[in-house]
């Protein structure tokens, strides 16, 4: 029997590790991503103020498992129905149970410019690249404007690197940094209070923020826009573009991210989870797309893998096992903003030093949790000295 992995992400790599303690030992396991490394997604902001921090962000793959079967290769394409994934060499993997934990691609919801002009930010190599234009900007020694669309909390991140990059560069006073967020307000999907700590937090630093206001087009050195509520057009020219503005499914999904339910069950045998599907838990509650959703998914989904494995490997006796049911809870929600930080723990929300410590703990405690320890001791240092 054949349990395969797709994607190496924060779902992929704590789901392999469950599946390695309780697949039975006859049962093949396989992970397979593009990458040899895995990255920690939630700190390579980081990247575009401090390089060094790359050292501690990302994992060879071969040093996290025991057991499974680690297969570098670009997915293609997925079947869910006929349990079949197609490779980027043509070679294809057939699987008996799956977890489908691809992640998910920036989306330009095909906004003209955006996916031309926009910088991403889904690897070291987007942060290098958003530092390096930052930079040149900078060095220049004229007034530049740059300009970040979205304010989730990948947008607000980069917006606070990027001021705090300005700063120690001696370049504030000459550059601009505008956000741009169609919605109402920052970090729109989570509580008021902690909507409005990011706020204060991103204007201390003088990043203006423009709420309301959707991206429209983007040229190659110009950002359209219109507001929602007054319909008023308006240009934003910029030296510098980023582009977090959406959430769109892996490639080899043909762009989807499929609705689950809190069984995490996309088809008979195949689970998706983390951001690679769109996930409602056991309170009917839409799962937000984020590392705390993702690592906590995969216990489940290792669980009921583990229990239809083991089901099927008694000849299927009796009525198929009952399925664990995936309810998140998360007990707060933590951001960094340039040199700073802003956590909301249960109502109470802290900024300041607690706060930066509280983000330091979250990277190093995941990174303890899947036995990177190395890394972890070096993002704590480099989180604080941030």
């Amino acid at each position: 029997m054949h349990v395969v992995v797709l994607g190496a992400g924060y779902a992929g790599v704590t789901l392999t590790r469950k599946l390695e303690s309780s697949l039975p030992a006859a049962v093949d396991l396989t992970l397979v991503d593009e990458h040899e490394r895995h990255l920690v997604q939630h700190e390579v902001h980081r990247a575009i103020r401090r390089p060094s921090i790359v050292d501690a962000i990302e994992v060879p793959l071969d040093s996290l498992f025991d057991r499974a079967e680690i297969v570098t290769a670009r997915i293609e394409d997925v079947d869910p129905e006929a349990n079949r994934v197609v490779l980027d060499s043509g070679e294809t993997i057939d699987y008996d149970y799956a977890g489908l934990c691809l992640g998910a691609d920036t989306a330009d919801y095909g906004l003209p410019g955006v996916a031309d002009y926009g910088l991403p930010l889904k690897s070291v190599d987007d942060a290098e690249a958003i530092r390096e234009r930052a930079l040149e900007a900078i060095d220049a020694g004229d007034e530049a404007r740059f300009v970040v669309g979205g304010a989730g909390l990948s947008g607000v991140q980069v917006a606070g690197e990027l001021a705090t990059l300005a700063e120690e560069e001696g370049a504030a006073d000459r550059i601009e940094i505008v956000v741009l967020e169609q919605l109402e307000s920052v970090a729109p999907a989570f509580p008021a209070a902690f909507q409005d700590a990011v706020a204060e937090a991103l204007a201390a630093r003088g990043v203006e923020i423009r709420t309301e206001t959707a991206v429209s087009e983007a040229t190659d050195s110009t950002v359209e826009t219109r507001h929602e509520r007054t319909g008023t057009e308006r240009s934003v020219d910029y030296d510098l573009f980023v582009w977090t503005g959406g959430i769109g499914g892996a490639a080899a999904m043909a762009g989807d991210r499929p609705i689950v339910r809190a069984d995490l069950r996309l088809t008979e045998s195949t689970f998706a989870l983390g951001d690679a599907a769109r996930v409602v838990d056991a309170d009917g509650e839409a799962v937000p797309a984020s590392a705390s959703a993702a690592i906590r998914a995969a216990p489940v989904a290792a669980s009921n893998i583990t229990r239809l494995v083991g089901w099927e490997l008694d000849d299927r006796t009796g009525f198929e096992p009952r399925m664990e049911l995936f309810r998140f809870d998360v007990p707060g929600w933590i951001v960094s903003v340039g040199d700073g930080a802003v956590a909301q723990v249960g109502p109470k929300v802290v900024t300041g030093k607690p706060a930066k410590a509280l983000k330091a703990s979250v990277g190093a405690g995941y990174l303890t949790s899947v036995q990177a320890i190395r890394q972890a001791t070096e993002l704590v240092g480099e989180e604080l000295n941030a």
